[in-house]
């Protein structure tokens, strides 16, 4: 097993069984609900954005897999103080790093730790769980209401 896939575990479990942010935000001033019919995956996105866009406080809850709660769990943790401009490109860029086609290079990208998902990409079926709660973030930014993963 390589350094790389051997971190990624750790990762995945020390988030899986010590999410960050797994809570409900109190009056939060945009939620969306997210579903992955093909493993049953369910999370609600809550945020707190200013006037400003600046996004003060983010938190999800919900229930999904290991990769599903802690790519939900990291994004909360990497958004907290960005503002929504920011969070829109760093959708764009974790989605293309999940996928394939965006290799991320050092200094080249806004995801910092977040590349460890990078290793997603080898397990097509994984890709949804680890993209569900980035997907539901904009739905939440939007306020569209829900969003499925299909």
């Amino acid at each position: 097993m390589s350094y790389q896939s051997d971190l990624y575990q750790q990762v995945i479990l020390d988030h899986n069984k010590n999410p960050r942010n797994f809570r409900e935000i109190e009056g939060h001033s945009n939620s969306c609900d997210g579903y992955n019919p093909l493993c049953g995956d369910k999370i609600n996105i809550h945020m707190q954005i200013n006037e400003s866009g600046l996004i003060e406080d983010i938190a999800f809850s919900g229930s999904g897999c290991a990769i599903s709660k802690a790519s939900a769990s990291m994004m909360t943790v990497n958004m907290k103080g960005k503002t929504v401009a920011d969070a829109r490109v760093m959708f764009e860029e974790f989605h293309k790093m999940i996928t394939g086609v965006m290799e991320p290079q050092p200094g080249a990208h806004h995801l910092g730790k977040l590349t460890i998902f990078q290793g997603v990409r080898e397990f097509p079926s994984r890709i949804k769980c680890a993209s569900l709660a980035w997907h539901t973030l904009v739905c939440a930014i939007d306020k569209t209401g829900e969003t499925t993963i299909e």
